[in-house]
Parts: C-alpha cells; sequence; structure tokens
C-alpha cells in the first residue's frame, strides 16, 4: 500500500475527493479543511494499493496538484486494516508488478545527477579497482563494483528514453561521463603515485592475472550478462526491491574495466587500454539496452492488464 498526503486549494478539494473515491483501490480518505498553512488550503491523506498509485497520481496532476499544492507519497510497510486489504484485492493487476513512473522519474533523477558525493563514490570506487587489478585481488574488484555508483545514470537514460525526458536524459549522460573521466583521471594520477613509492609496476599490470584477466578480454558473455543485469537492476527498481541493485551491480565490469584502463594508460600499454575501453562501453550499452527495452515491456503489459475487467 502506498500513502498519499495532499495539499489542496480549497476550491479544488472536492474534485480531489471524487477522484480519490472513484478510483478502485483507495481507502483510508481523510480531509482536514483548512489545515495546510504552506501553501495554504485543504489536507488530504488517503491509502491506495500499489497497482491503482500510478493512476490516481497521474489524475492528481493532471489536475494540477503538483503547481498548486502538493502531492506527497510514502510506502506503508505494514497495514493492519480489512479496509485496506479488500483495496488492494479489488485493485487491477500485482502490486509487485505495477510500475510507480513518477516515482521511478524521481529516483532516478536523484540518482542521475552529478553531484560531489556521485563523484567521490565513482572515483573511490575505480581506485580500489585499480589496486584490484594491480595486484589480481577478485575481493578487491568486487568491493569496487560494489561501491560505484554508475547503475543510477545508466537506470536515468533507459527511464527518459521511455518517458520522454531529454533533460533527465542529459543529465544522466553527463553524470555518467564526466563521472568515468574524473574517476579515470584521478586514478591514473593515484597510479602515478603508488608506482612512485613501489606499489604499484607495469611487470604487474602485464603479468599473467587469473583472477581478473577477463577486465580486459571483452567478448559476447560481457554483453550478456550486462544485459542481464540491467534487466535485473530496471526490475529492482520498479519493484522496490532495491536488495537486488548489489548483485546487478558486482555483475558487470564497468569501474574495474575503467580502472584497468587507466592504469594501462600510465604504463603506455595500449592493447590493455583499448580492451577494457571496449568491455567499459559493451557493458554500458547491454545495461542501458536491457533497461530501455524491460521498462517499454513493463509499460505494454501493464497497460493491457489495467484494460481487463
Amino acid at each position: 500500500m502506498l500513502h498519499l498526503r495532499l495539499i489542496t486549494p480549497a476550491e479544488r478539494t472536492d474534485e480531489v475527493v471524487r477522484l480519490i473515491e472513484s478510483t478502485v483501490g483507495t481507502t483510508h480518505l481523510v480531509v482536514l479543511p483548512g489545515a495546510a498553512r504552506d501553501p495554504a488550503g485543504d489536507v488530504v491523506l488517503c491509502d491506495v494499493a500499489r497497482e491503482a498509485g500510478d493512476g490516481l497520481i497521474a489524475g492528481l496532476r493532471r489536475l494540477g496538484l503538483d503547481d498548486t499544492g502538493s502531492i506527497a507519497v510514502d510506502t506503508i510497510d505494514l497495514s493492519l486494516s480489512r479496509r485496506a486489504d479488500e483495496a488492494e484485492e479489488a485493485a487491477p493487476g500485482e502490486g509487485a508488478d505495477a510500475v510507480l513512473w513518477e516515482g521511478l522519474t524521481e529516483a532516478t533523477h536523484e540518482e542521475s545527477t552529478l553531484s560531489v558525493t556521485y563523484a567521490a563514490f565513482i572515483t573511490l570506487a575505480t581506485m580500489i579497482a585499480a589496486c584490484g587489478v594491480v595486484l589480481d585481488n577478485a575481493i578487491l574488484i568486487v568491493g569496487a563494483m560494489a561501491v560505484g555508483p554508475e547503475f543510477g545514470p545508466l537506470a536515468g537514460i533507459s527511464t527518459a528514453l521511455v518517458r520522454r525526458r531529454p533533460r533527465l536524459a542529459w543529465r544522466s549522460l553527463t553524470a555518467l561521463l564526466v563521472g568515468f573521466a574524473l574517476a579515470m583521471a584521478v586514478t591514473a594520477g593515484f597510479s602515478l603515485l603508488m608506482d612512485a613509492v613501489g606499489l604499484f609496476s607495469k611487470a604487474r599490470l602485464e603479468a599473467d592475472r587469473p583472477n581478473t584477466g577477463f577486465i580486459y578480454a571483452p567478448d559476447w558473455f560481457s554483453f550478456v550478462v550486462a544485459v542481464l543485469a540491467g534487466i535485473a537492476g530496471t526490475l529492482s527498481l520498479t519493484s522496490a526491491k532495491s536488495g537486488a541493485l548489489v548483485g546487478v551491480a558486482i555483475s558487470v565490469t564497468t569501474v574495474p574495466a575503467a580502472a584497468n584502463a587507466a592504469v594501462a594508460l600510465i604504463y603506455d600499454d595500449t592493447h590493455q587500454a583499448a580492451r577494457s575501453s571496449e568491455q567499459l562501453l559493451l557493458n554500458l550499452l547491454g545495461i542501458v539496452l536491457a533497461g530501455t527495452l524491460t521498462l517499454l515491456a513493463q509499460k505494454s503489459l501493464w497497460k493491457r492488464r489495467r484494460r481487463r475487467p
């Protein structure tokens, strides 16, 4: 279930209430006349089944409530109510399959913004991965994958393509490109420092690396895994099962490939640099393609399900 807290201008409250009452899957409607102060108006509270939430939110936006008042949505983790159970049964479809498009757009907007925190995470992840490739340490590679925040902008690009939001697409692409460029530049400087103190060396990079050699050896499996990870990551976002994102993060070779390319460049190893860059691009392309197709499939399937009586 979702909990909606609405602030409505007094003259629009009746319309809002009628919309809520006519939406299958809503319950626990509360109207508090004149309770809001900034902006001034009435406060309307209600609960709605997740599968009916997107339609109700879209209707509230058509009433202009996002401009004249406020729409706040929270997820209810526990609701002990017979009326709530009846509302969920009446709503079409299954809550786990429903996509809250406004929530997805907002979430990807936040995750795909080029901020100091985002830049710090992707840079630190790439530096950790650089240590992993030089030491041929798979544990460090997995750790770097888990730390890397690059799935946010990738999901943002997919969402922007499906929802036709060019500003979100540009924001996500900027975060992705600038983030990786900055991370690789800092990692190159970090590698030079580590080489100066004798911790990194060209011999270590070019030695036999049974645990991390796959990073600069892209093949069809790289693309296949990226596609599968993109599907899983998109489903985890749309179904609010964020725990699956950790598994997605450690399934694709994005950050390690960027790190390997950065280290290889300072040692003039053009072969590893080129192959690592190919691995990076292959994974990015696979995730975006899979994410976009998954969202399109979910959109189509949900529309068909909602048309059923």
